[in-house]
């Protein structure tokens, strides 16, 4: 069970950590460590500062909602304020109105969080995890498109008429290597391979089984994208892997009991993810918005939906969701 009444700082940091599943306040540091390193070297810190924003407010928000406490304390009502604070900087540019939206969609995303576990999780048993994030960053990057005092910037998603048909060829070995790891690092929108080892070693240090599950969805894509040839300056970014990494950990770990035949099931998921992210690349640009993670939400749905039926559903606080010290992951949990 969580520690009694953590306060809003680890309870956030926590909720940092859920991103990847984990609820652990040393690897929420870590990760914002990996926020911290990205905007160093790029020199634009509006991601990580909004990150810490809408992790807080939205930590805040389900504090005083009352929402359910354990819940609260796991981090499980900060993952989508987190991504919706990074997700907006990185697409709108900077201006008092941008930090305004940020504060309002983190807000939201806790109340989207507990309207999705009280519907597609109470009913479906399927969890909401980061849908909230795409449904709240979708409308917000939308929305700035009717606002004078919002602009979405060049990093806006490329219209169809832009996407390229990848070339045949593989990068070489040390290309690989940097696309591996921001495969990883683009789940919070980070361009960094550095960033990506940096949230690896996060997620390790809480959990083992789910560090060897996201280098294999991190390799998986890889694989797949380059060998379905892929536009190869996405492939590159890590644009094509990081929903795939989310669905390998999900489907392979975090949501079903592993064995054999889930990691067989995993794997078939995360293949999917990919052909899903082209799929919807193409469909969300012409609205000039990013597909976010709704790669990963939609397969992540229809693949732990039938669970029931594919592998017996855990009943251990760790299988069933995977949090670094094993807090059970029920009612908002399940919307994780």
């Amino acid at each position: 069970m969580p520690r009694a009444n953590p306060n809003l700082l680890v309870q956030s940091l926590r909720g940092a950590s859920q991103v990847f599943f984990m609820e652990n306040a040393a690897t929420g540091v870590l990760f914002f460590a990996a926020m911290a390193y990205a905007s160093s070297v790029s020199g634009n810190w509006a991601t990580t500062i909004g990150a810490a924003v809408g992790v807080g407010v939205a930590t805040l928000t389900a504090r005083l909602l009352e929402c359910d406490e354990a819940s609260v304390s796991s981090g499980l009502y900060g993952f989508n304020g987190i991504l919706v604070g990074a997700a907006l900087p990185t697409f709108i540019a900077a201006s008092p109105q941008l930090w305004v939206s940020i504060v309002i969609g983190a807000a939201v995303s806790t109340v989207l969080t507990a309207a999705f576990s009280a519907t597609l999780t109470d009913k479906w048993g399927i969890p909401g995890s980061t849908g909230p994030f795409v449904l709240t960053g979708w409308l917000m990057v939308a929305a700035a498109y009717s606002f004078g005092r919002l602009q979405v910037t060049g990093d806006a998603p490329r219209l169809a008429g832009d996407l390229v048909r990848g070339a045949a060829g593989i990068p070489a070995p040390m290309d690989l290597v940097a696309i591996f790891f921001r495969n990883i690092a683009q789940v919070y929108l980070l361009g960094s391979a550095v960033s990506g080892a940096i949230l690896l070693a996060g997620i390790l240090i809480a959990s083992v089984p789910a560090g060897i599950a996201a280098v294999a969805g991190s390799l998986i894509s890889l694989v797949v994208a380059i060998a379905m040839g892929a536009d190869p300056s996405a492939v590159s970014q890590g644009l094509y892997g990081f929903s795939p990494v989310l669905t390998a950990m999900a489907v392979g770990v975090i949501f079903l009991t592993p064995s054999p035949r889930v990691a067989a099931y995993a794997a078939l998921a995360t293949v999917m993810t990919v052909f899903v992210q082209g799929a919807l690349d193409v469909m969300v640009a012409p609205a000039g918005i990013p597909s976010f993670t709704a790669p990963y939400v939609l397969t992540m749905y229809l693949f732990i939906a039938p669970k029931r039926l594919m592998a017996p559903h855990p009943h251990a606080p760790v299988a069933d969701h995977m949090v670094g010290n094993g807090t059970p992951a029920h009612s908002a949990g399940t919307a994780r």
